[in-house]
């Protein structure tokens, strides 16, 4: 896997998230009030609504349009919603958030 830097984990408030802009659409990557980090696609499956911009509430962010649930751990819609985004694959080193978006770009291709 080829991963990208995309910053600290101070770079994101506990229960928010940040967009990162990629050549195949944005992602939002979160934290949890536990330090969790999570990165999934920033579009609710119901609309497209900006995830980013949702609450974080313990593994799931509500979306700001509509009030879908989304798990971060798996992308799917929680409740009676259908739907997902795809999970993006992250880890962590010396504090640091890196992506593995090369992955993610060859399967979008």
């Amino acid at each position: 896997m080829t991963w990208f830097d995309i910053g600290s984990i101070g770079d994101i408030p506990q229960r928010g998230a940040r967009c990162v802009t990629t050549p195949r659409g944005k992602i939002g990557v979160f934290r949890t009030a536990d330090d969790r980090i999570f990165a999934i696609e920033d579009h609710c499956p119901h609309k497209g609504g900006p995830l980013s911009q949702g609450i974080v509430h313990g593994a799931a962010v509500t979306c700001p349009l509509h009030n879908w649930v989304i798990s971060l751990e798996t992308g799917k819609a929680l409740g009676a919603d259908e739907g997902a985004v795809r999970t993006i694959p992250l880890r962590i080193e010396d504090g640091r958030i890196a992506l593995a978006l090369g992955e993610m770009l060859q399967a979008a291709e």
